[in-house]
């Protein structure tokens, strides 16, 4: 049998990623790999990136009518945060953030003309143009992988231009994973996409990518060497994920248990309100903000906490709360999160819903039997939960498709 070969759009991939996208493009991509697909990957800039067995393609290398140098693209972009960037950076090859995207969509058409592919494969909205544009110079069927919508990343408050970009490339896309039903449900709603072409397949993750064992030891031991319980947030702070909700949780904990140290680790376009918040709440003392972390730093940090919390508004998935488990970390998350329909053996809350948020907090950080409970069950579905099942699962709608495409 001969290998299906993906031509695949994306925007990132570790260790150059902001965000949880560029980790399932990984995992996806490096599962697909060992299953023996031969996929092309597409990336916006050149970065130091390789891997055997795939060809990885820049488009800031492809000779089009736009300026050909470094994107500021990143799977989080809106507008502003565009605006931002260029003026930090001072080198974008478009002037706004549409055009950039409409560059990217050039380009896909040059790469999709010299490319031997039996099927596009594209993840989320930045790359819809381009695979849009790959789909009509092959002739080829289009995978639109959603992540995350406009509503999910905005709260509701949507840039009406990015939600067309997005309705359009799910209405031209042939097939459309989601990777939650919760996502699912989004898509029919707001943009009423036929339910009969969604297929929902959730993320993953690898116990292997956490094997590390020489941790430094880390500066949160001593407080935990003093009787201080740790709670953990990871993730962008945003509208979307509820950190705001979090805080004020928090600041219920501390009125029973005053030795509860708060670690909001990320960032985002809401950092300075958060960090305003925490003042104004009185427990400024009692939150560390962490910025960015990746790699060992990160995990170090899911190691040494008492609790993982993802108050998430709206989440599509929620890799972090995959993470937290295979680190042996329980967790509280948001029943508004994708993560919520594979992870069993979690505590749940609604993210608005802070006194009950604060009544599970106290509950893990007080009860041991609870904790272990909570970390055993976790660690024996998530290890489930690999990649290389979703990579079974993703391979499976491709030949299905494809035998009926050219039925």
């Amino acid at each position: 049998m001969m290998k299906t070969k993906v031509l695949m759009f994306g925007w990132e991939l570790p260790p150059y990623n902001s965000g949880g996208l560029g980790v399932a493009c990984l995992g996806l991509l490096r599962a697909m790999l060992k299953k023996g697909l031969a996929v092309t990957f597409v990336l916006p800039r050149r970065k130091d990136i390789s891997f055997d067995q795939t060809k990885i393609l820049f488009a800031d290398e492809i000779k089009v009518k736009f300026k050909t140098v470094d994107s500021l693209l990143f799977p989080y972009a809106t507008v502003s945060s565009y605006k931002e960037h260029t003026s930090v950076h001072k080198t974008p090859y478009a002037m706004n953030l549409m055009d950039e995207v409409r560059r990217y969509a050039k380009a896909a058409e040059k790469i999709a003309k010299s490319e031997s592919f039996d099927i596009i494969h594209v993840h989320d909205w930045l790359s819809f143009p381009a695979g849009i544009a790959a789909k009509q110079v092959s002739g080829k069927s289009m995978v639109a992988h959603i992540h995350s919508t406009e509503y999910d990343r905005t709260g509701g408050n949507i840039n009406q231009e990015i939600a067309d970009i997005e309705k359009e490339g799910l209405e031209k896309a042939d097939l459309v994973i989601a990777v939650s039903g919760f996502t699912k449900d989004a898509i029919i709603e707001k943009y009423g996409i036929d339910p009969a072409k969604i297929r929902v397949v959730h993320n993953g993750i690898d116990a292997e990518d956490y094997n590390t064992s020489d941790l430094d030891e880390s500066n949160l031991e001593h407080m935990k060497d003093s009787g201080y319980k740790i709670v953990l947030y990871v993730g962008r702070i945003t509208i979307q994920k509820g950190v705001d909700y979090l805080l004020k949780a928090a600041k219920q904990v501390l009125k029973y248990n005053p030795k509860v140290y708060f670690v909001i680790a990320g960032s985002g376009d809401m950092e300075r309100q958060i960090i305003e918040q925490a003042a104004e709440l009185g427990i400024s003392d009692k939150v560390l903000f962490a910025g960015f972390l990746r790699g060992e730093e990160l995990i170090k940090l899911y190691r040494i906490v008492d609790l993982f919390v993802m108050p998430s508004v709206s989440e599509p998935f929620g890799l972090t709360a995959l993470e937290a488990v295979i680190n042996d970390t329980p967790v509280l998350i948001s029943k508004q999160s994708g993560v919520s329909e594979v992870l069993t053996h979690a505590l749940k809350v609604d993210f608005w819903d802070t006194e009950e948020m604060a009544n599970k907090i106290l509950a893990v950080l007080l009860y041991d039997s609870l904790t272990l409970t909570l970390k055993d069950n976790a660690m024996s579905e998530v290890k489930k939960q690999d990649w290389q099942s979703v990579a079974n699962k993703v391979t499976d709608i491709y030949t299905k498709h494809l035998n009926e495409f050219f039925a």
